[in-house]
């Protein structure tokens, strides 16, 4: 064997790094890309050494759950798109897209930056751009899709669902569904009409913060 090989690591070496992903994937999602390493050391019950041992910097860290973030996407795209009518695929992937940006809030920034900068995540993110383009131009062709709304829209309109989902999670965790499927209607109406919203609408705020009076 060759003295470069690279070396299985130690069962609890595996046990560490697992850990250590895991808790990444789940701090980055409820919380977003501004996690830091002692956060995810402190979340995996390991040392702080443990995790910059195995990823130098949190872009070592981000790169592979990054990658994840697009193959998640470009295969719900890749589902849509072997959908019967360009309608119905774009109303899956918006849709789809809506409810995995509800549950990670990392999502949005790590699609727009393709962050960090990988080979994989920018090869994953033209193809996904080139799928969800195929999607929406299949819409217009069929005379689906609203006049001006175009392949760019997509992520833009994800992370406005993903916003609502963010400030209503505590206490209306659906609400972001409601919303999610009135952009989709505006966007691409389903055949044969529009059905009812889903839930209800999210309250006006209690109070407004306007700052304190000035001197």
């Amino acid at each position: 064997m060759s003295s470069t090989a690279v070396r299985p690591l130690r069962a609890d070496a595996a046990r560490n790094r697992a850990l250590v992903v895991d808790a990444a994937r789940r701090l980055f999602a409820e919380r977003g890309l501004d996690v830091t390493l002692h956060d995810v050391a402190e979340a995996a019950g390991v040392g702080v050494g443990t995790v910059y041992r195995r990823f130098p910097d949190k872009d070592a860290l981000l790169g592979g759950l990054v990658a994840d973030k697009f193959e998640t996407l470009l295969a719900l795209a890749d589902r849509a798109a072997a959908l019967p009518t360009g309608r119905e695929a774009l109303r899956e992937y918006l849709l789809g897209a809506m409810a995995l940006r509800a549950g990670d809030r990392s999502l949005s920034t790590a699609v727009l930056r393709a962050a960090p900068q990988t080979a994989e995540a920018l090869e994953l993110r033209a193809r996904l751009r080139e799928v969800v383009t195929a999607v929406v131009e299949r819409a217009r062709a069929e005379g689906a899709l609203r006049e001006g709304f175009a392949a760019d829209d997509v992520q833009v309109v994800t992370s406005m669902i993903g916003s609502i989902a963010d400030r209503s999670r505590a206490e209306a965790p659906d609400a972001w569904r409601r919303y999610g499927l009135l952009v989709t209607d505006a966007v691409c109406p389903p055949a044969g009409g529009l059905p009812p919203l889903v839930g209800e609408p999210l309250p006006p705020p209690t109070s407004v913060d306007c700052g304190s009076p000035r001197a």
